[in-house]
């Protein structure tokens, strides 16, 4: 009997214990759980940091870009070739100079296209080609026209129908851009020039080489070449 009694009372002790443990069990860990999620919350948060400088970086990445895509965009649009380092760099006769002027103009504030300008002004389309909207000029440099027989350069600029015609057909009455050059054009005097190349690397009917080209003017863009067209 005292065994019984010793045994009841162990198992009733024990009965009365256990809750108390488990609450204390449920106490630490909930307070594991409240420490952890604090760290989680910690942890969030570097990351919601890293997330932002990443952030940061990836904006300043795409500003880089932009700027790379503008730098490339305004080397396409300037002028190239070889002749080009001749024209002024500032003043009337610059790149800049030149872009605020109407092409006729623009042109003779150009050391290097002395003749073509005498030679536009004896056929009388100064006015001509200042007023037209939008134009593309073959203009053949002091050099090109030296190669041409001065009794029959001066034979030319005497007869002002065939100087008109031989000046037309170095104009075509649209803006070509480089990428655009590659092919034939009717020019203004009726008859066609063809354009062959890429890049910065271009002849016109196979006989002239465009040594300054994409030069701005105001109304038009001036392709400067080697040779002297004829229709």
């Amino acid at each position: 009997m005292n065994t019984r009694i010793r045994r009841t009372a162990v198992a009733v002790a024990t009965a009365a214990i256990l809750p108390f443990s488990l609450a204390a069990c449920s106490s630490d860990s909930d307070d594991d759980n409240g420490s952890g999620t604090s760290e989680t919350g910690q942890d969030n948060g570097g990351t919601t940091d890293q997330d932002g400088m990443d952030d940061m970086d990836d904006m300043d990445g795409t500003d880089g870009m932009e700027g790379d895509d503008d730098a490339e965009a305004d080397a396409a649009s300037a002028p190239f070739g070889p002749a080009c380092s001749g024209v002024p760099t500032d003043g009337p006769g610059s790149f800049e100079g030149m872009a605020q002027d109407p092409v006729a103009t623009a042109a003779s504030n150009n050391p290097d296209l002395s003749t073509l300008v005498a030679a536009v002004t004896a056929a009388g389309l100064v006015d001509t080609l200042n007023d037209a909207p939008e134009l593309t000029v073959f203009a053949p440099a002091d050099s090109a026209f030296a190669e041409v027989p001065e009794e029959d350069l001066n034979a030319l600029l005497e007869d002002q129908d065939a100087l008109t015609d031989v000046l037309t057909y170095h104009v075509v009455g649209e803006r070509l851009a480089p990428e655009d050059l590659d092919g034939e054009h009717t020019t203004l005097q009726g008859d066609t020039v063809t354009v062959a190349g890429s890049d910065e690397d271009f002849t016109v009917n196979e006989d002239a080489t465009v040594v300054c080209g994409n030069v701005q003017t105001a109304n038009a863009t001036v392709y400067i070449i080697d040779g002297v067209l004829m229709p």
